[in-house]
C-alpha cells in the first residue's frame, strides 16, 4: 500500500473543526461523517472501473435499515432482536409483482437472508434486489444475526461509476474522536490502494458532515 499523504494529525484537526461546527448549531440527530473524493488523471469511459468493499473497525451507519429474509429459525431470532424481518410466506405474498418488490428493496438500505433461502430469493423475488445492488448476504444459524448486522453498517464500498467524485460515510458524530481517525485513515488509504496510479490519481479529499461544511484533508 502506497505511504499515506494525510496525516493523522490533519484528520484530527478537520474532525476537531466538524465538531465544533455540529455543537453550534445542535441538529436533532446524530450527523454522518462523508468522505468526499475528488478523482483525475481517470477516463471513466475507457479505464477500468474499479470497486472495492472494506469493512471498518467502527460502525459508520447506525442508521442504516437492515431487513432479515428469513427462515423460521431466522424469523425468531430476528423478531427477538427487534429487527425487521420478511419470512418465506411473505416473500410469497409478493408474487413477483416488481412494484411491490421494488417498495421492499427502497424500504430497506440492506439485506441478509437465510443461507437456505439463498438460491430461492432469485425465483421468489426475481432480479429485483440485485439490480439495485441490494443482493442479501447469506447468514448461518450459527451467526448473530445483530452482529451481521452490524458488520453490514461498518462496511463500505468505493465504486467508480461515470463521474470523477465518490462519496462514502465513514462515520458519525457520536464516535469519539480516535474511532473516527480510525476509520478515516482505513478508509482513505484502501482508496488509494485501488486506484491505478495511487495518490497521483487523488485531486481532492474532503470531510463533511451531515449538515455542516466540507474541510479539506487533500
Amino acid at each position: 500500500m502506497p505511504p499515506s499523504k494525510v496525516s493523522a494529525a490533519a484528520v484530527r484537526t478537520a474532525i476537531n473543526e466538524i465538531q465544533r461546527g455540529s455543537e453550534e448549531k445542535k441538529r436533532n440527530f446524530v450527523e454522518t461523517v462523508e468522505l468526499q473524493v475528488g478523482l483525475k488523471n481517470y477516463d471513466p469511459q475507457r479505464d477500468k472501473r474499479f470497486s472495492g468493499t472494506i469493512k471498518l473497525p467502527t460502525v459508520a451507519r447506525p442508521n442504516m435499515t437492515v431487513c432479515i429474509l428469513g427462515d423460521a429459525f431466522h424469523c425468531d431470532q430476528a423478531k427477538a432482536a427487534g429487527m425487521e424481518f420478511q419470512s418465506v410466506d411473505d416473500l410469497k405474498k409478493l408474487n413477483k409483482n416488481k412494484k411491490l418488490i421494488k417498495k421492499l428493496a427502497k424500504k430497506y438500505d440492506a439485506f441478509l437472508a437465510s443461507e437456505a433461502l439463498i438460491k430461492q430469493i432469485p425465483r421468489l423475488l426475481g432480479p429485483g434486489l440485485h439490480k439495485v445492488g441490494k443482493f442479501p448476504l447469506p447468514v448461518s444459524h450459527s451467526d448473530s444475526l445483530v452482529d451481521k448486522a452490524n458488520e453490514l453498517r461498518a462496511t463500505i464500498k468505493f465504486q467508480l461509476k461515470k463521474v470523477l467524485c465518490l462519496a462514502v460515510a465513514v462515520g458519525h458524530l457520536n464516535m469519539t474522536e480516535d474511532q473516527l481517525i480510525a476509520n478515516i485513515m482505513l478508509a482513505v488509504n484502501f482508496l488509494v490502494s485501488l486506484l491505478k496510479k495511487h495518490w497521483q490519481n487523488v485531486k481532492s479529499l474532503y470531510l463533511k458532515s451531515t449538515m455542516g461544511k466540507p474541510h479539506r484533508l487533500f
